[in-house]
């Protein structure tokens, strides 16, 4: 029984709490507040939230808003230079996991020379030391997805090459975390049910990954309870505030799974879908693959206990059988609305499927190894025709 724990973030959690951030301890005198390119941030008025909270606190500000749902490396170095150019001394993502993703970046950036690929793993990535520590990173959660207000990590899209990796260390966690679900009641029916399964399968990935120990369990197995239970709920009604509320505790409760273990390669995968087609949602594409993806292991018979357990938690109490795990997926992407997202309905060829099952593997390909069995490349060319439609 072996496990390395870490998880450095204070976390401010429940409703209301971003109406407590000028009573924490920030991190510098000047932030960069990044936000996405699209308008409800403002529109909901959470950024003029964020910006009272600063001024009550005493601390000054900068505006980033260029960051796309798959954030790309360009925006990073361009963050980079607007917050060096304003004197900035912390980061804060106000945003979804792609914002928080770009914030972490960001924050390497400004205090480190050079190309943001100079430092990411995998790839063409150079894989160079970071010489210099990170800005300070505050995260502050729009959406119930990525778990990125808990963990290191940050995926980010290096455009010309379409290669999608994620990339963190011990220095990009947040040092503050906070988690509002009244923040998220604004997310349309079809996002909320995207971010809710990228959740659910950074749990789902986590408790049948081969580094899976005591931690990271104990938060896999109570994020797919809570999905399980609450994510159809927030989906037909995003005003329901016990239902956010628990979808927002089992998005951190999954980032620290995310922080406690390696995760497998449905995400590996699913990178390489959207790195070609940035314009599909990361959620979507997980959905895509996930029937598909969890039978290949219940076929090989490679995980069952384990497949059981997380069937029961999602609701199945008498499952007995790893295939009970794929049948109550469905059942769920069914209430979610999501069970019948195509493929081709964002661009993705069939003809094509073997050059994102090589370009899986060649940008993050250290994944496969946490499989509960090994896939070839021709396993994950049948797992993407399988998905396909």
């Amino acid at each position: 029984m072996f496990f390395n724990y870490f998880i450095p973030t204070r976390i401010l959690f429940g409703k209301g709490q971003l109406s407590r951030l000028h009573e924490c301890v920030l991190p510098g005198r000047k932030a960069l507040v990044v936000i996405s390119t699209g308008k409800s941030t403002r529109e909901n008025g959470y950024l003029d939230r964020l910006v009272e909270e600063l001024k009550l606190a005493g601390i000054a500000h900068a505006v980033y808003d260029k960051i796309k749902p798959n954030p790309d490396k360009v925006s990073v170095m361009d963050g980079a230079a607007v917050a060096r150019e304003a004197g900035c001394d912390f980061v804060i993502g106000l945003g979804g996991g792609s914002v928080m993703d770009a914030s972490k970046a960001i924050a390497i950036m400004v205090t480190n020379d050079g190309d943001y690929w100079d430092y990411v793993f995998g790839g063409s990535g150079k894989g160079q030391p970071i010489t210099n520590t990170p800005l300070p990173i505050v995260a502050i959660s729009t959406t119930a997805g990525t778990g990125s207000e808990t963990d290191p990590w940050m995926v980010i899209t290096k455009e010309e090459t379409s290669e999608k990796i994620g990339f963190g260390y011990d220095r990009t966690f947040p040092v503050l975390a906070v988690v509002d679900p009244d923040l998220m009641q604004s997310v349309p029916p079809v996002l909320t049910a995207y971010q809710g399964f990228d959740a659910l399968f950074h749990a789902t990935e986590g408790y049948i990954s081969k580094s899976a120990n005591p931690m990271s369990d104990l938060f896999a197995i109570k994020a797919i309870e809570l999905v399980g239970a609450y994510l159809a709920r927030a989906v037909k009604n995003g005003k329901d505030e016990e239902a956010r509320a628990n979808m927002a505790l089992a998005n951190t409760l999954a980032g620290m799974v995310l922080s406690s273990c390696f995760i497998t390669s449905e995400h590996s995968l699913e990178h390489a879908l959207s790195a070609f087609h940035p314009e599909l949602p990361h959620g979507a594409g997980l959905v895509m693959l996930s029937q598909a993806y969890y039978a290949h292991f219940a076929k090989a018979g490679a995980c069952d206990e384990r497949m059981i357990a997380m069937a029961r938690a999602m609701g199945k109490k008498d499952a007995n059988r790893a295939m009970d795990f794929i049948d109550v997926l469905r059942e769920l992407q069914q209430a979610c609305g999501v069970a019948e997202l195509r493929m081709s309905d964002f661009g993705i060829k069939r003809e094509e499927l073997r050059k994102y099952a090589q370009n899986a593997r060649e940008t993050m390909g250290d994944l496969f190894s946490m499989d509960p069995v090994l896939l070839s490349e021709d396993d994950c060319v049948d797992i993407l025709e399988r998905s396909y439609r």
